[in-house]
């Protein structure tokens, strides 16, 4: 009798066979109720991953959140590294499709990273497990963690050269623009959404956000300063916020107290 064949086909074995990358890029290509079960098994995993971290997850942990077998696992995934490989570089592909499914249509660059940003703050407000093994494939899977950083680093350089060519955006090193506009939208996504625990990230701080990538761009689209037009007291109103003072008003504080001591002292 023949033993029902899985629901895959493979892809043809890599020319670099038995290295860490060549273990990712032969994923089985999978349809119907297989490709079905495959995504139950990722999602399980960035589940399992951010809640546990890499060392403590375990396959019996992933194969019961998302309701299969432990056979049925390894149809698709060969260990728990590969499938955290699998895990990071589907979230890299989903993250980079939907910032650039975002940016289409954009009327300038500016437009463009305004588009972009939004995009990535609404994809880490749902998934802000992209942190988490971020951070953990720094130290369980190094390669992959490069790769996270250049495919979108790969990506991004040729619209700014592009920009830079046209002279919507100032020139400067393409590579050095890309790296440092990334490391902005990492960080500050980081504490408005993932430490704050919120589901977007604040208006406020989004206008001034991208009123900052603008000068980075030294675009020659820069956006009319976000707090000009904010009433009395918001929060997007520097003037108005009592953690945000001029040098001036800061060396003045001291001087002030002094004087009313002295009032004071000639009082009494």
């Amino acid at each position: 009798m023949t033993r029902p064949q899985p629901d895959i086909v493979p892809e043809p074995p890599s020319p670099h066979a038995g290295s860490p990358a060549a273990t990712v890029d032969r994923v089985p290509r999978s349809t119907g109720r297989g490709e079905r079960t495959r995504r139950r098994i990722l999602d399980a995993a960035e589940s399992v991953f951010a809640q546990l971290g890499f060392h403590d997850a375990s396959i019996v942990r992933i194969t019961e959140e998302a309701g299969v077998a432990q056979g049925t696992f390894y149809i698709y995934f060969s260990s728990k590294q590969q499938v955290f490989d699998e895990v990071v570089l589907d979230l890299n592909h989903r993250v980079r499709q939907a910032m650039a499914q975002a940016s289409e249509g954009a009327t300038s660059r500016l437009d463009a990273e305004r588009r972009g940003f939004a995009a990535f703050f609404a994809f880490t407000a749902e998934h802000p497990s992209l942190y988490r093994l971020i951070r953990q494939a720094e130290f369980v899977s190094p390669e992959i963690h490069h790769r996270h950083y250049e495919r979108i680093i790969s990506g991004y350089i040729p619209h700014l050269e592009k920009a830079m060519a046209s002279g919507e955006v100032a020139r400067s090193d393409p590579t050095v623009l890309a790296w440092a506009l990334i490391a902005v939208g990492e960080m500050t996504g980081m504490k408005w959404i993932l430490w704050d625990d919120r589901s977007s990230m604040p208006q406020d701080v989004f206008d001034q956000l991208v009123a900052i990538i603008g000068r980075m761009l030294g675009s020659s689209e820069l956006p009319a300063d976000p707090s000009s037009g904010a009433s009395s007291g918001s929060a997007a109103d520097p003037a108005a916020d009592p953690s945000v003072r001029s040098p001036g008003a800061t060396r003045a504080e001291p001087n002030a107290r002094i004087s009313t001591r002295s009032e004071r002292k000639r009082r009494s």
